[in-house]
């Protein structure tokens, strides 16, 4: 499994606006081949700062699938007008785990 960790900021004064578009932009990651979830949390410290969490069973689901599809484009074109500056997304893997998780 890979986590991919999206920080966004948001153009100062949309949060709302942009929690609104996220809301009718999730559905479409969520139906991507190899998508298992994902979580949109807000910063508390820095307002109109966003960390976005999407777990994909590889990371060719997520950079190949999902960033190759028309699908994205939609996703994108939804997300995009509230970003400033671009989102920094990075993946991650599993080094260490709880085993109660």
């Amino acid at each position: 499994m890979i986590l991919e960790a999206g920080y966004l900021y948001i153009t100062p004064g949309r949060e709302a606006e942009f929690e609104v578009a996220f809301a009718e932009a999730a559905p479409i990651i969520a139906s991507m081949k190899g998508y298992i979830r994902h979580q949109l949390q807000r910063c508390i410290e820095i307002k109109g700062k966003y960390l976005l969490l999407v777990h994909w069973e590889t990371l060719e689901d997520h950079t190949v699938g999902f960033r190759g599809s028309p699908e994205y484009q939609t996703f994108r074109a939804k997300l995009y007008p509230f970003y400033d500056p671009a989102p920094t997304i990075e993946h991650f893997e599993t080094a260490f785990s709880n085993p109660s998780d």
